[in-house]
């Protein structure tokens, strides 16, 4: 296991596990502060990202937390002190924004896929975190929320990825209210795959992770990628983008050696190509 530290301290803010049947498990580890998105938090996550993208033992990838929150959205107080600048930190929130709209594309961009495995409260950018990734699983007693407008502060960029996740009048109806949802619900909207018992949490989503795991990462890269990329396309041009990606698809060495071990009834070789 390797670890990222707060500059200010000795506090492994994010936990990386060594890969283990390809699956790589990013543990946000600031219970403190709520494991909120602080600058180091957000650079530590896409580090690692970045880090992951390019090592072929990691397959999937799982972003868990420790501590009562999953998490919290972002460092308020470090957002409050940005207002110390002459601008009344104008340039500061532009940089934290962006910042974490860039992670947030990261994690839908990235050609390994992701679960978040929700345990505790997912509010604000927590609960955009958990939109983002392709899956997750919340624990039973996990909760979900978008509070901002309770602070004078419309969460307007979770929104963006709540809303392409859930119905809009569902979307609306957390955005506007502030008010916390259960797991229950958050899997009836769809904000969420499953939700399961907090102590068979770990259990369940590894056994996920490690069921598409043992797929071609070939095809789960180009899956991903094709699945995102199709959902921004007018129909004919939908079915025609995709048609493309199957003939590609079909002339990899894993689609020639997948239908083969159909036919003959054995287990496929990948070779990841």
């Amino acid at each position: 296991m390797s670890i990222s530290k707060n500059n200010n301290s000795d506090i492994a803010i994010l936990l990386k596990d060594t890969p283990a049947d390809g699956v790589l498990r990013l543990t946000l580890n600031d219970s403190k502060r709520r494991n909120a998105l602080s600058e180091e938090m957000m650079l530590s996550i896409s580090s690692s990202l970045k880090k992951a993208s390019r090592n072929k033992d990691v397959k999937i990838i799982v972003i868990s937390a420790n501590g009562p929150a999953f998490c919290s959205g972002h460092d308020l107080k470090q957002m409050s002190a940005g207002r110390q600048n002459d601008d009344d930190g104008e340039s500061y929130f532009t940089k934290v924004f962006a910042s974490c709209s860039a992670l947030m594309q990261q994690i839908v961009n990235h050609p390994k896929p992701v679960i978040a495995e929700v345990s505790g409260v997912a509010a604000a950018a927590g609960c955009q975190l958990v939109a983002c990734c392709d899956l997750a699983i919340a624990a039973d007693s996990a909760r979900f929320v978008t509070p901002g407008v309770n602070i004078g502060l419309f969460c307007s960029t979770p929104m963006v990825a709540l809303s392409r996740n859930v119905p809009n009048k569902a979307a609306m109806e957390m955005l506007l209210t502030g008010e916390m949802i259960d797991s229950k619900k958050a899997e009836k909207i769809g904000l969420v795959n499953r939700v399961v018992a907090d102590d068979a949490l770990d259990q369940e989503t590894i056994e996920l992770a490690s069921l598409i795991a043992s797929k071609s990462s070939m095809v789960l890269e180009t899956g991903k990628k094709a699945f995102y990329s199709q959902k921004e396309m007018p129909l004919p041009e939908a079915y025609e983008f995709a048609s493309k990606v199957m003939v590609d698809n079909m002339l990899k060495q894993d689609a020639k050696e997948g239908i083969n071990a159909f036919i003959e009834k054995r287990q496929p070789e990948w070779k990841d190509k």
